[in-house]
């Protein structure tokens, strides 16, 4: 099982401390034709940025895509979740990514038309993100078997019989928040193949004291 350390791209401080996270995750917003790294989302045309319960300081300078894969070791692999419906943010997020060079990716979004520059990339996972029923239901209903490369899904919204349906669409089943080793676990043994945990370290480290060791050699 893959653990994606969430939201650690959002902030060049955390690269130093990744510890055994697989994938470093980060939020892209288009605007004003800069590709922003933010959670935090914007109220309308007010300058105030907000997440759940705090305000951010909307006047800091904020940290935009290009200066991300330019701190990022090219061999870590990188997730960008694309939020927001604004028109062309895949294909700016594309043209930015190859302006870098070659890098293992993920995308994932949960408006899927911003998917789709990035079909039959080398090197990249294309999830398509579902949190909520509405949104499951649509992913299950539109899509047939084999047709995905990935799915990404809320953890509220998974059981057996819904995991084992995204598998026999998708390759890579992935799951959030997912903190706790025991849900890790379980949701490993209904067949999800990555976890996208806030406590990425703690989590990475737990599950690969678990892990069985190697078969031997002949």
């Amino acid at each position: 099982m893959r653990v994606i350390a969430h939201r650690a791209g959002n902030d060049l401080a955390h690269l130093g401390r990744l510890g055994a996270a697989d994938v470093v995750e980060c939020d892209v917003h288009l605007r004003r034709g800069r590709l922003e790294v933010r959670h935090t989302k914007r109220i309308w045309f007010l300058p105030i940025l907000w997440d759940r319960w705090y305000l951010v300081n909307p006047f800091a300078p904020p940290l935009l895509l290009e200066r991300l894969l330019d701190a990022l070791p090219p061999e870590t692999t990188l997730m960008i979740d694309m939020k927001g419906p604004t028109p062309g943010l895949g294909r700016a997020v594309l043209r930015a990514v190859e302006a870098h060079g070659p890098r293992r990716l993920v995308v994932s979004a949960r408006v899927w038309r911003h998917l789709r520059p990035f079909a039959g990339r080398p090197g990249t996972i294309v999830l398509h993100s579902a949190g909520s029923p509405r949104q499951l239901r649509r992913l299950l209903q539109r899509h047939p078997a084999g047709s995905l490369d990935g799915v990404s899904v809320h953890r509220r919204l998974l059981d057996p019989a819904t995991v084992a349906a995204l598998r026999d669409r998708a390759a890579h089943v992935w799951s959030w928040p997912v903190d706790d080793p025991a849900v890790a676990r379980q949701l490993a043994e209904w067949g999800v193949t990555g976890v996208i945990s806030d406590a990425w370290a703690p989590l990475a480290e737990a599950l690969s004291a678990e892990a069985p060791p190697p078969a031997p050699g002949p």
